[in-house]
């Protein structure tokens, strides 16, 4: 069965290292789990992730992932979620990607 895998990158603080609220994630796991059914996320041990901003400027990020499976892309759900969630992270951009999967 084919399918669509969806992960979610969202920070654990701004920009000048004040953290977020642990109800933001929540809630985000609430919507992704009644949208497509189910939810995971990895949060135990926050992902680091680098990258760089100029050349010689990285910057790093601690991370929560969170997966979803679909049946596809719906743009009209994924545009103004990625929107609500580069506001509410007070991001430029939150990097959401996608890989076809086969159930097995």
């Amino acid at each position: 069965m084919e399918k669509v895998l969806v992960q979610i990158f969202l920070p654990l603080a701004d920009n000048s290292g004040q953290r977020f609220t642990g109800d933001w994630y929540i809630n985000i796991s609430r919507q992704l789990n009644e949208g497509f059914g189910g939810v995971t996320m990895y949060q135990r041990a926050p992902v680091s992730g680098l990258w760089k901003e100029e050349e010689a400027h990285t910057v790093k990020d601690d991370l929560i992932i969170y997966e979803v499976m679909a049946d596809k892309i719906d743009p009209g759900f994924w545009a103004p979620f990625k929107k609500q969630l580069e506001q509410q992270f007070r991001q430029e951009s939150i990097l959401i990607r996608s890989y076809p999967i086969q159930i097995l």
